[in-house]
């Protein structure tokens, strides 16, 4: 690391690029939430099913440049999430707070996520979004978590916030905890790299 590169962190002017994975079940709202964080939001765009991937990128109110990489969640595609795991710095997880049924499916995976090698190796941030909190039988994010067991996760930080990706609901109080949680993970790397 250069003079400059350090003392432009001191400061707090480098750019920090993060690369989030955005995963989930499909039908569950990854993409309408990426679109709603992104400035150039565009109201009432069609959404249609990620096949494979998209990528966004992004930069937020504070210093951070987003890359998203937005997963497809059909099952068929579900294999290709642990590609992006070893580049990834947070987690963003969607779970259908409505969808009852395939509830235990979405433990299913996240189980098998944070015990992947690549992830359970970090100390990665995950925010959970419990969405479509609009739909009336919607789970709270409380019963979301139970069903979930996130309780469990001892080894990284998390968060759940219930949402309304159509309205944007709930969007702004996870990003702003996962913005906190990435600062801090790029103060303590940058505390043990000086």
């Amino acid at each position: 690391m250069g003079l400059l590169d350090k003392l432009s962190g001191w400061l707090g002017l480098r750019k920090k690029e993060v690369n989030v994975l955005c995963l989930g079940l499909d039908n569950s709202g990854k993409t309408t939430i990426i679109n709603q964080l992104k400035p150039a939001n565009t109201p009432g765009q069609e959404i249609v099913p990620t096949i494979g991937f998209n990528i966004e990128k992004f930069k937020s109110s504070s210093s951070l440049s987003f890359t998203v990489f937005d997963m497809s969640g059909q099952n068929r595609y579900r294999n290709l999430w642990e590609h992006y795991y070893k580049e990834s710095h947070a987690i963003i997880f969607v779970i259908d707070s409505s969808d009852k049924l395939r509830m235990v499916v979405a433990k299913e995976e996240l189980d098998t996520l944070l015990n992947h090698g690549d992830i359970c190796s970090k100390k990665l941030p995950v925010l959970f979004f419990a969405n479509k909190m609009d739909l009336r039988d919607a789970m709270s994010s409380v019963k979301v978590s139970q069903m979930l067991c996130l309780e469990n996760i001892k080894d990284k930080p998390w968060h759940i916030c219930a949402s309304n990706a159509i309205e944007g609901e709930g969007l702004q109080e996870g990003m702003d905890w996962l913005q906190e949680q990435i600062a801090q993970s790029y103060q303590n790397n940058n505390q043990v790299t000086e």
